[in-house]
């Protein structure tokens, strides 16, 4: 029995003793109870209200690995002070816990606390509500009151750095196909002009400006080089799970032991094809892009991303945000994808297909593809070994057959090491 059914169970006795006998003891004591349920609910009913709960994140993006801090404050704006009360965090970032009580907390007082949340799990992610909880001294009633999300956050998927990876191979057909203007600073110079406004000074010609008494800036064409298309298989069925929910759970019995008894633990990826696929695609996305190399991604999940080839900071960011929220929720199946989306390729170009399917109708698509000029990696994630269908090994041997470079992860493979075995494609078109 809980006490205030207990209180009130006194209360109603007291009163019948009261009518009953008529004695002033009884009266006094109906009325005390009366009193002390009225004030102790007021008292509750005040702990959480005149209470201002600020919520501050240093930053909105983050990655698998990494940490975010927060900065969690709440303030008493009333003039009685607070007895105690609970901040409950309902936050759907995994690992995320920003709970807190709070005691003691005096008229126009503020306390304030930093919370840092390794991030687990890639995706977009709400950091709240707040729930606020208090109650009176003699813990009788208990009230809540729920403070809208204040913040949101995007996790980038997990990169590992790669030694080598097959580089795209140059295309070099000659005549007006490079006579191509960029606003890029290449090694292709192809001549001179006067200067206009928004010109970098990197780009002025100084012979040329000594001779002409003027600015003169250097015009640069595209590098010969073959730009990258990752083409990330997001079909449903190509997917397999070895127990992302029992690894999820896992994580939650850990972040509630006490910090001292916790084991640190190697940053590992949930146990599916789905989450090997995306951090070999952001892995390789990375390692071409930081080599400033064009890259394009395709993939085909909730919806059709494209993301044209483009290169620098500005489009790994694109595409790692672009694979935070794709899941495996595709109904075109791989092969009709490479059909679709390579028809508007060059010749020359680097295809990198990720996929965890066993279907043998994609890797025949893949190698028309191979002898129409296009250059084919492969990086096939072995679903058997996620307790999925096998096959990949028959997957695997016609690209072998083909010559086309093929890289097979299975679960709990260092990636880094399968992906950084160099593998030099074996033409230049």
């Amino acid at each position: 029995m809980t006490r205030l059914r207990m209180v009130l169970a006194l209360g109603i006795l007291a009163l019948i003793g009261a009518l009953v006998s008529g004695r002033d003891m009884f009266y006094q004591l109906t009325y005390a109870i009366v009193a002390m349920l009225v004030l102790s609910l007021f008292w509750a009913w005040t702990g959480v209200g005149w209470v201002r709960f600020s919520r501050k994140t240093r930053v909105r993006r983050a990655q698998v690995g990494r940490p975010i801090e927060e900065r969690l404050a709440v303030l008493n704006t009333g003039r009685l002070p607070k007895l105690w009360l609970e901040v409950r965090d309902e936050s759907n970032l995994p690992g995320h816990r920003a709970g807190f009580v709070v005691s003691n907390l005096s008229a126009r007082a503020e306390r304030g606390w930093n919370v840092r949340t390794t991030c687990l799990e890639r995706g977009r992610f709400t950091l709240g509500p707040v729930t606020l909880t208090s109650g009176d001294p003699f813990g009788l009633f208990r009230v809540s009151r729920k403070v809208p999300a204040t913040s949101t956050v995007v996790v980038y998927p997990a990169t590992v750095e790669l030694r080598a990876f097959p580089l795209p191979v140059g295309q070099l057909p000659g005549g007006d196909a490079l006579r191509r203007r960029t606003h890029y600073v290449t090694t292709n110079a192809s001549g001179v002009r006067e200067y206009a406004p928004g010109d970098g000074f990197n780009r002025i010609h100084w012979p040329s400006t000594a001779r002409r008494d003027r600015l003169i800036v250097k015009e640069f064409e595209l590098d010969p080089l073959s730009d990258v298309w990752v083409i990330l298989d997001m079909h449903r069925d190509a997917h397999s799970d070895a127990g992302t929910l029992e690894w999820r759970q896992s994580l939650m019995q850990r972040d509630r032991m006490p910090p001292w008894s916790r084991k640190p633990i190697r940053l590992e990826l949930p146990p599916s094809t789905e989450e090997y696929a995306v951090t070999a695609a952001a892995s390789i996305a990375q390692h071409f892009l930081r080599r400033d190399r064009a890259l394009g991604l395709v993939a085909v999940g909730q919806r059709r991303e494209v993301i044209q080839a483009d290169r620098g900071e500005r489009q790994l960011t694109k595409v790692l945000e672009t694979l935070a929220a794709l899941h495996a929720r595709g109904d075109i199946p791989l092969a009709q994808v490479l059909t679709a989306e390579a028809m508007g390729l060059v010749r020359g170009t680097t295809l990198v297909i990720v996929s965890s399917s066993v279907d043998t109708r994609w890797p025949i698509v893949a190698r028309h593809l191979d002898r129409s000029g296009l250059n084919v990696v492969s990086v096939l994630i072995d679903p058997q070994s996620f307790g999925g269908p096998p096959g990949i090994g028959a997957v695997a041997a016609q690209f072998t057959m083909a010559a086309i470079p093929a890289y097979v992860i299975r679960k709990g493979d260092v990636m880094e090491e399968v992906l950084g075995k160099a593998v030099p494609l074996r033409r230049a078109v």
